[in-house]
């Protein structure tokens, strides 16, 4: 792209997902609408490539494999704090959301989230006043997972320690936490 003989690059931007065929697709889609795409699979991959890309932008999924994103919010706000951060979810959850927006995020998405969506939610500079409130509260089943992952977050991510804090047996909390939140 050019304007008058001046060179435009394109925005950077940084996707973090460990699920391959997503990341694939959605790097894919995020160039097709203009973006510069680098992508890595967890963490440890992410920061050095961060570190070299210096991406104005990042879309990162908050599980990735045993590692959580919210981390990676943190240190690739170190590196540059005006980048806006997307954090993507197939398990969504108040405690994460909120500690996502803490951190630095600039919105969170839950999956499946379209490229378009995406791009709207990193160019999010306020909240939306005008966002329906549930007509219904949240099923019994629902507030279990929100409690869980807030007692989960408050012990950064130890399951064994989270399960002593909700007197469960480890196992047990592990299997709730394999299980999909349940939509509302």
């Amino acid at each position: 792209m050019s304007t008058a003989g001046i060179a435009l690059e394109a925005p950077r931007l940084l996707l973090v997902d460990d699920d391959e065929i997503f990341r694939v697709v959605l790097a894919r889609a995020l160039e097709r609408r203009g973006f510069q795409v680098q992508a890595a699979d967890c963490p440890a991959a992410a920061l050095p490539l961060a570190r070299q890309f210096s991406p104005g932008y990042a879309v990162v999924d908050l599980r990735l494999g045993d590692a959580s994103g919210l981390g990676l919010i943190e240190a690739l706000h170190a590196l540059d704090p005006r980048t806006r951060i997307v954090m993507l979810t197939g398990y969504a959850s108040i405690a994460t959301a909120v500690e996502a927006i803490k951190l630095g995020a600039t919105h969170y998405l839950t999956k499946p989230a379209d490229p378009d969506e995406i791009i709207a939610a990193l160019g999010r500079t306020s909240g939306d006043a005008d966002i329906p409130v549930a007509a219904h509260p949240p099923s019994v089943e629902r507030l279990e997972w929100e409690h869980i992952q807030k007692v989960l977050n408050q012990h950064q991510g130890n399951i064994s320690a989270t399960a002593r804090a909700l007197k469960m047996h480890r196992r047990t909390l592990q299997r709730k936490l394999a299980k999909r939140p349940v939509r509302e």
